[in-house]
């Protein structure tokens, strides 16, 4: 199973409208994805105690668990991943543990194209992460309404979505070898 998490709280969203086709993108191919939207799940902030608590938190984190390969939807504000998605990884921790991770990124302008890097950086040392290579990174202008209007962001969806899918059944076979 491929879980989406869609982490912008914003009710206009850009990212959501990338995880959404990402969805789309993965049922056409035959494959089981999950969408989960923390607007659905509102998340504490971390507090390094209580907050791992929260049942949100603990249904989110078994999605986690549970999935071959994860794609990350979030908005880049001031040159970085949102910190809902930097509270959501805080919060959810292991359950992180050897996935495959593709990002959806949704931004103002084209300077910041980078800055998921150093979000990935952290999914790779810490929980050992294998990120997919390419990434989508979609300013406004590739969107009207809720839709995608740019024909190549909305291929770069797909291409990333069936490549982390890829991954992750990669991952999950490798793992199942190692065991044997």
């Amino acid at each position: 199973m491929i879980l989406i998490l869609s982490t912008s709280l914003r009710p206009a969203s850009n990212s959501r409208i990338l995880a959404q086709a990402a969805q789309r993108a993965l049922a056409a191919a035959g494959l089981e994805a999950r969408l989960v939207d923390l607007r659905d799940r509102p998340l504490p902030i971390c507090d390094g105690g209580a907050a791992y608590e929260d049942p949100n938190v603990g249904v989110v984190r078994e999605q986690i668990e549970r999935a071959d390969a994860i794609l990350l939807a979030l908005p880049i504000y001031n040159y970085d991943a949102s910190a809902a998605a930097k509270n959501l990884v805080e919060l959810t921790g292991s359950a992180w543990e050897d996935k495959a991770v593709g990002f959806l990124c949704a931004a103002g302008g084209p300077s910041s194209y980078m800055s998921v890097m150093s979000f990935a950086n952290s999914l790779m040392l810490d929980f050992r992460c294998v990120i997919a290579p390419r990434f989508v990174y979609a300013t406004g202008a590739a969107f009207a309404g809720s839709a995608i209007v740019d024909a190549e962001v909305a291929a770069r969806v797909s291409q990333l979505a069936l490549t982390t899918a890829r991954l992750g059944a990669g991952l999950k076979a490798a793992a199942g070898v190692a065991a044997e």
